[in-house]
């Protein structure tokens, strides 16, 4: 069995602030939508991905896979988000076993309300403290990790 490559001080101290940064940024994002909308930072999860799909209809399997989400968790918040009236189970066309989630009206009207709001939070906290050229190093760095974890999944 090989010996960890466990980190040194400076990557503990990087990934450190990592996960203060991803937990800070989260509870704020979701302080902010508590304040000023009627959405939880689950609902907005949920609604964002089906607001930028054709027809605000998505395949639940689909949805799941956009959010990085267990089936029972997707399945507990669709049924939430059913009761207040934000979205709509569907059988799926095209297969019988598989189901459809679709943004309702009320939905619709609910994101549209929180999403102004929301990206001054996101650009307040994530964007306006860095530079131009930081914000592009930042995404080519992210495109890296992403192609990284995407190699090692498939």
């Amino acid at each position: 069995m090989n010996e960890p490559r466990w980190l040194d001080v400076r990557e503990a101290a990087v990934w450190k602030k990592y996960r203060d940064l991803q937990r800070q940024l989260q509870s704020a994002l979701d302080r902010q939508l508590a304040r000023d909308s009627v959405l939880s930072g689950a609902d907005y999860a949920v609604l964002v991905p089906l607001s930028e799909s054709p027809g605000d209809v998505l395949r639940a399997r689909e949805l799941q896979a956009e959010l990085g989400w267990e089936r029972s968790r997707l399945s507990h918040q669709i049924s939430r988000m059913e009761t207040r009236g934000m979205v709509a189970r569907e059988p799926c066309e095209d297969d019988a076993r598989g189901s459809m989630v679709r943004m309702t009206a009320q939905g619709r009207a609910a994101i549209e309300a929180a999403a102004p709001q929301h990206v001054e939070t996101v650009r307040r906290y994530f964007f306006d403290p860095l530079s131009h050229d930081e914000v592009e190093t930042l995404g080519v760095l992210f495109d890296r990790l992403l192609a990284s974890l995407s190699r090692d999944t498939d």
